[in-house]
């Protein structure tokens, strides 16, 4: 590694990033947080400051001048600035004008900058409804939405820098992320809440239909882990899932959280018709490029979760 190790990282002041830049920083790196602060945390952001190694840039990435200015002097970049998939769908402009002019933007000063290593946070949302499960990086590719149709855009446009420029990256497809911190705007953060404030109060948990619905839920320790696994490895210019590999039904999630409050409950089934989506990552290209598996088991963690927020 070279002696100096400045990361400029996009978006580094929401809930991922603020979990993934104390690992940077236990790895020698300084950090330049470039975010505009609408959902950042201002508090954990100015702690961070005080330590000497992370500096902010209250910007947005739809300026393109603030992000080269900001790329100053940047050995590598994390770009994870984006707008929510729900707010996607509510205002598609919006998600269009950060997601990709910001990702533009931030792709393209990379490349003049010439930096060692773009790491950009995709998203499993690219593949659409599963063909197959597990889910494969070479699968086909079917965005529904503006957030996600971003999202493939992105890898797209990382692949025109590097044929272009050169530019050196690697896109993480996030699954279903959690953990403690994590914000209640996502759909299957709202459920999580939903059954544990019901569990909370000696209520069963009810779900839609017969709960086999799935989703892989990954940490988000580990999704902060996998980032520098990325920026660090000797593989380069790849899309790699993040996630456990495993599928857990949301009857499975609900038997997990009873367990954790410790109730004597059983769950209610709403019977009506849902559409069934499953979500399950195939892990082996993460392992054979970036040297990345998930540490953190879904019981393990949800049960940690939940134990927090009775404490």
């Amino acid at each position: 590694m070279a002696d100096t190790k400045t990361v400029l990282f996009t978006g580094g002041a929401g809930w991922i990033g603020l979990k993934t830049i104390p690992h940077l920083l236990e790895r020698g790196y300084k950090v330049r947080i470039f975010d505009n602060m609408f959902r950042g945390d201002r508090d954990t952001v100015a702690k961070l400051v005080e330590g000497g190694d992370v500096e902010l840039v209250d910007q947005d990435v739809r300026y393109g001048g603030a992000v080269h200015a900001a790329m100053k002097g940047c050995d590598y970049v994390f770009h994870y600035a984006a707008v929510s998939i729900n707010k996607s769908q509510a205002d598609p402009y919006e998600s269009m004008d950060i997601n990709m002019i910001g990702e533009h933007n931030v792709f393209a000063a990379a490349a003049d900058h010439q930096v060692k290593r773009l790491v950009f946070a995709s998203s499993a949302s690219v593949y659409g409804p599963p063909q197959q499960l597990p889910m494969f990086e070479d699968d086909r590719l079917d965005p529904q939405t503006p957030y996600c149709i971003s999202k493939r855009a992105g890898e797209d446009l990382l692949k025109f820098y590097q044929r272009r420029a050169g530019l050196s990256w690697v896109a993480l497809r996030f699954f279903n992320v959690y953990g403690p911190g994590q914000k209640t705007t996502a759909y299957y953060t709202s459920v999580i809440n939903h059954f544990v404030n019901r569990l909370k109060n000696g209520e069963p948990p009810v779900i839609d239909g017969r709960g086999e619905q799935s989703m892989d839920f990954i940490h988000v320790e580990d999704v902060a882990r996998a980032g520098v696994l990325a920026l660090e490895s000797a593989v380069d210019n790849v899309a790699v899932n993040v996630g456990t590999g495993v599928d857990t039904t949301i009857a499975r999630l609900a038997e997990i959280l009873i367990d954790a409050v410790g109730v004597d409950v059983e769950p209610q089934f709403n019977p009506r018709d849902v559409l069934v989506d499953r979500r399950a990552a195939s892990t082996k290209l993460a392992k054979e490029t970036i040297g990345f598996d998930a540490s953190i088991d879904v019981v393990k963690g949800m049960t940690d979760l939940v134990r927090e927020n009775l404490s």
